[in-house]
C-alpha cells in the first residue's frame, strides 16, 4: 500500500492583511521619529496600551450580544468575559486615563503610535490592520486646546516635508453642524440628519450642486448608482448651502447667526481662528470650513482634518485628489463614561500608513531610506569559523562607534563550498564591502578586502570569466591589522559618492 503523502498547510495571506518589506519598515520608523519629535516639542509624552481591551470598553463599537465580533475582532476570556482588539487608541487612553485619573497630571497630554483592528470587509486601500499615531489633551475645557491640535497637525506636516501649499489643516465645530440641522427643524430626526451631515462632507468631492441633490431627492453617479437624499425642502436646501457662499465663518454666521448652537461654535471657532492667526498660521496651513464632519456619533466641539492638497493615480489610473491623511476633534463624553464626573478631552489621529503613501508620492520616501547592506565576512574554511566570527565581532565594534549610521556586519552561514555563492549572496544583499581569508592569507597574516561597488564599475564590459577573475576587481589585500581601517576607508569613500 502506498504511503499517504504528508498535507502541506498552504501559504497564505488572511484578506484585508499585508506582509511589509525591510524598505517600508525602515521609511516608517524614520516617518514616526519625525512625527514624535513634532509631538515632544508640545510637551507631550508617551503612553502604551495593550492591543486587546475588554469590549464594553470600546464604547459605540461594543458588538451586539449576538454579533460579539461585528467591527471588532473579538473572544471569550476563561472567565467568560469578551475581549476585543482595540479598534482605535483613543478609547484604551479613556481606559487608562479613568483607571489612573488621581495620579496623572491634568491637563494630561501622551501620544500613542500603534496598530489597530476593524473587523470589516477589505477592499482597495482599506485594511484589516493598520498603524496608527495619536496625540490627545485630556482635562482641557478651552478651545485653545484645540487650536494648539490644530497648528501641531500643521507643524508636523510640514516637518514631514510636505509643503505649504500641498496640505492644510480644516476646522470646524460640531455645534455649528447641530445647530444647523436644528434650525431646519430635523431635531430627533437621526436618520435624516445623518444623511446631511453625509452631504455636506461631500461639497469637496461633488461641489455645491452635487451636494444640492444629495439635500434633496438624492443623487445618481455615473455608473448608474443611486444615492438617496435628505429630501430637505427647497428653502432648506439653498439655506444649508449658503454656509459655502463665502470663507470660513461668514458664509455660516449670514445663513444661520441667532440659532444659540450655531452661534457658540462660531464663538468657539472664531476664537480657534483667532489664536493660529496670532501665532503665525495663515489660512494656507489652517482653516475654518463648514463642510468638516468627521466621527458623526463621537464628537462634541471644535473638529479638524489634515488634508493633502496634490493629485496621485489611484488603482485604477484616475487621477485624483489624495485627501485626508488624519484628524481629530473634542470628545468630551468618552472619558466620562468611566468615571462620575465630566473630563473634556480633545486630540487628532494620523493614518500612518496613508500618509506614509502620500510621502512616497511626494519622492520624500526613496533611496535615502534604504539601509545598507552588510559588510559580509565569507568562509573558505568552515574549520576557521571561530576566526570568521571574531573578524565579523571587531569589525561590528569598530564600525558602530554612538552617534555614526548603524553598519551591519555578518558571517556568511549558507553552504561555503561553492565561494561564487557568497559572493552571489553578498551582491543580492547590497554588501559594500566582502571580506575573504583563505589558509594562504591567514598564514601570510593578511586579509583580502573587496569593494563590491568598485568591482561591479571595473568589471563592466569585461565578458571572458578568467580575465574578469584576474582583474580581482576591486580586491585589495591588507595585513590583518589594518582590516578595520580598510573596511572603513571603502564605506567612507561610498557615503562621499552619495
Amino acid at each position: 500500500m502506498a504511503s499517504k503523502k504528508p498535507t502541506r498547510v498552504k501559504a497564505r495571506l488572511p484578506r484585508g492583511f499585508v506582509d511589509r518589506e525591510p524598505q517600508d519598515l525602515r521609511a516608517q520608523a524614520r516617518m514616526l521619529d519625525t512625527i514624535r519629535r513634532t509631538y515632544e516639542t508640545y510637551g507631550f509624552e508617551p503612553v502604551e496600551t495593550p492591543f486587546f481591551e475588554y469590549t464594553d470598553a470600546l464604547g459605540k463599537f461594543l458588538p451586539d450580544s449576538d454579533r460579539p465580533n461585528e467591527g471588532v475582532f473579538s473572544l471569550q476570556d476563561d472567565d467568560e468575559s469578551w475581549l476585543s482588539l482595540r479598534y482605535d487608541l483613543t478609547a484604551p487612553l479613556a481606559r487608562y486615563v479613568a483607571e489612573n485619573f488621581e495620579t496623572l497630571p491634568k491637563p494630561y497630554r501622551s501620544y500613542r503610535a500603534g496598530y489597530v483592528f476593524r473587523n470589516e470587509k477589505p477592499g482597495p486601500g482599506r485594511f484589516r490592520q493598520f498603524m496608527q499615531f495619536d496625540a490627545d489633551i485630556v482635562g482641557a475645557p478651552n478651545v485653545s486646546a484645540d487650536a494648539e491640535m490644530a497648528m501641531m497637525m500643521a507643524d508636523t506636516m510640514e516637518a514631514l516635508g510636505i509643503e505649504r501649499g500641498q496640505y492644510v489643516v480644516r476646522v470646524n465645530d460640531r455645534k455649528v453642524l447641530d445647530g444647523i440641522l436644528d434650525a431646519i427643524s430635523l431635531e430627533g430626526d437621526q436618520p435624516r440628519r445623518l444623511t446631511v451631515l453625509r452631504a455636506l462632507d461631500k461639497f469637496d468631492k461633488f461641489g455645491a450642486d452635487g451636494v444640492r441633490l444629495l439635500l434633496g431627492a438624492g443623487r445618481k453617479d455615473e455608473s448608474g448608482d443611486f444615492t438617496k437624499g435628505a429630501e430637505l425642502p427647497a428653502d432648506s436646501i439653498e439655506r444649508v448651502l449658503a454656509i459655502f457662499e463665502a470663507d470660513g465663518l461668514a458664509g455660516v454666521s449670514g445663513a444661520f447667526a441667532g440659532h444659540a448652537g450655531v452661534d457658540e461654535g462660531l464663538r468657539e471657532l472664531t476664537d480657534i481662528e483667532a489664536f493660529c492667526r496670532t501665532a503665525g498660521y495663515g489660512t494656507e496651513r489652517i482653516r475654518i470650513d463648514p463642510s468638516v464632519v468627521r466621527g458623526l456619533e463621537y464628537y462634541t466641539g471644535p473638529v479638524f482634518e489634515a488634508e493633502l492638497l496634490f493629485d496621485v493615480t489611484n488603482e485604477k489610473g484616475e487621477v485624483v485628489r489624495f485627501g485626508s491623511v488624519g484628524g481629530g476633534g473634542r470628545y468630551d463624553g468618552l472619558v466620562s463614561r468611566f468615571l462620575a464626573t465630566p473630563v473634556p478631552a480633545t486630540g487628532f489621529s494620523i493614518g500612518v500608513s496613508r500618509l506614509q503613501t502620500a510621502l512616497k508620492n511626494l519622492g520624500r520616501l526613496g533611496a535615502a531610506d534604504e539601509a545598507p547592506g552588510p559588510v559580509v565576512v565569507t568562509v573558505m574554511d568552515r574549520d576557521r569559523m571561530a576566526d570568521y566570527q571574531r573578524m565579523a565581532a571587531e569589525l561590528r565594534a569598530a564600525l558602530n562607534a554612538p552617534g555614526r549610521p548603524v553598519v551591519p556586519v555578518e558571517v556568511f552561514q549558507g553552504n561555503p563550498k561553492q565561494f561564487g555563492k557568497q559572493l552571489q549572496y553578498a551582491d543580492r544583499r547590497g554588501a559594500p564591502v566582502v571580506i575573504i581569508q583563505g589558509g594562504d592569507e591567514k598564514a601570510a597574516g593578511v586579509v583580502q578586502v573587496k569593494d563590491m561597488a568598485l568591482g561591479r564599475e571595473a568589471s563592466e564590459g569585461v565578458e571572458d570569466n578568467a580575465e574578469w577573475r584576474a582583474m580581482r576587481a576591486g580586491q585589495d589585500s591588507v595585513p590583518e591589522a589594518e582590516l578595520v581601517s580598510a573596511v572603513a576607508a571603502i564605506l567612507d569613500r561610498r557615503r562621499a559618492a552619495g
